[in-house]
């Protein structure tokens, strides 16, 4: 039985939910694609920004779920090379909430060991996002808990594209020869390694794709899928995927 912390405000249901994790099959690292934001907001009759809003606030509760279970790596989709194409004012708002999330959290995060992190490109990103996204990594370099790696400005045909020219031009260079590419030495020209591969997908809003993240990563992860919006996805949720994840067998294409 896993111990249930108190420190992020879980309840009875939490609780029992808990309970019944079993603490020698956590998943090593839990990706998500929180969807929906808008959605959940439109049908509240409020904007688009106000479920950007909540869906922030979502990431810690959700943080704290999966450090609470032992998750040591924690990859949330912020937002994706094709978000550009997004209203404007609705991109704009999304390269403020760091602004406002990590001034807000970082105590919090620091005083549960939690390590920030980024994947993505920098290119295009406002400096001010840069900075506080930075800051909070600075802050956190010397936690040795949960990694919280936001994908940001991120698509996954983008990094697997850099990453063959950028192998082409180490065998052009006599880096490293043909012979010597196996999955592994790929993998290490992807944006997130060091990092493992994600154990489980996560994705909210009903929305059954994967939608260009970690096409590589995720070729032998676990998938699961809900109706709900990010902003109404609980701790409860989260461990009703993890307990999922755990009624699964994984043969990596054996018997």
């Amino acid at each position: 039985m896993i111990p249930f912390k108190k420190w992020f405000g879980g309840n009875q249901r939490s609780e029992e939910q808990i309970s019944h994790i079993d603490a020698e099959n956590i998943p090593n690292h839990v990706a998500v694609i929180m969807d929906g934001n808008g959605r959940w907001a439109q049908k509240r009759g409020l904007p688009r920004i106000a479920g950007h809003h909540s869906g922030m606030k979502n990431v810690k509760r959700i943080t704290m779920a999966a450090n609470a279970i032992g998750v040591n790596v924690l990859t949330m989709y912020a937002f994706s090379t094709e978000n550009w194409k997004r209203p404007k004012e609705e991109v704009e708002y999304l390269m403020k909430l760091p602004l406002e999330f990590f001034p807000k959290e970082i105590e919090e995060l620091i005083a549960n060991n939690v390590q920030i992190r980024m994947t993505g490109w920098q290119e295009g990103v406002p400096d001010y996002t840069l900075k506080a996204v930075q800051d909070a990594i600075d802050q956190t370099k010397h936690n040795t808990g949960l990694i919280l790696n936001f994908a940001l400005n991120y698509g996954s045909r983008k990094e697997m594209l850099s990453g063959v020219k950028q192998m082409a031009q180490d065998i052009a260079d006599g880096k490293i020869t043909a012979e010597a590419i196996d999955d592994s030495v790929f993998s290490s020209y992807l944006l997130t390694h060091p990092l493992p591969d994600p154990d489980l997908l996560i994705r909210t809003s009903g929305e059954l794709r994967i939608s260009n993240f970690m096409l590589w990563q995720l070729a032998y992860s676990e998938l699961w899928f809900t109706d709900l919006c990010w902003p109404e996805f609980t701790e409860q949720h989260f461990y009703e995927a993890v307990t999922e994840y755990q009624r699964r067998a994984r043969r990596y294409g054996g018997l």
